[in-house]
């Protein structure tokens, strides 16, 4: 039995199309269409690509899609089709890897639960820098004194300069 791209290449031959007709009927670039004939998996991006591709391309020539993407999966080595991209040599990335698991995340709930904590985590923030600022407002104000005046710290005499007598008195001691 021939394979997938064989037989891509065949009809194609006898229906006397070109590639590049193909491509425009498709919507399918040409690098792809001689991939898919070639059986270049490599040039495409994950399995699921080549399986896309492969259906449309059989439509257009009236192939059977199903029985194509069968022995596609048979050549790719995974039978049920799910396994695809390690079974095909096909190299996948750390961005294949994080699109993977975020897309099977379900925002619809999630969005909203980190909405609101962000909303309680900016509440409490502010709650703590409010009660911080006002108690560093209280202690700048220094002591206060009965009707609201601010009492200056005490010296020490030593730190103080002697204030001559203005009457040129000898002072008692």
């Amino acid at each position: 039995m021939s394979s997938v791209g064989d037989q891509l290449r065949a009809e194609r031959e006898r229906r006397k199309l070109t590639i590049q007709q193909v491509a425009d009927a498709t919507n399918i670039k040409n690098d792809h269409i001689r991939a898919l004939e070639q059986g270049l998996w490599d040039a495409f991006g994950a399995v699921a690509y080549v399986r896309g591709f492969l259906r449309s391309y059989a439509r257009h020539l009236r192939l059977d899609a199903d029985a194509l993407v069968a022995q596609l999966n048979t050549e790719l080595g995974d039978g049920d089709g799910r396994k695809g991209d390690s079974a095909s040599g096909i190299r996948r990335g750390v961005v294949d890897f994080l699109m993977l698991h975020l897309s099977r995340i379900r925002w619809s709930w999630l969005f909203p639960l980190l909405l609101a904590l962000a909303i309680c985590g900016a509440m409490v923030w502010g709650w703590r820098t409010w009660r911080t600022d006002s108690v560093n407002d209280v202690k700048s104000a220094g002591p206060v004194l009965g009707g609201g005046l601010i009492h200056a710290p005490a010296t020490k005499h030593s730190d103080t300069l002697p204030i001559p007598n203005p009457t040129n008195a000898p002072t008692r001691r």
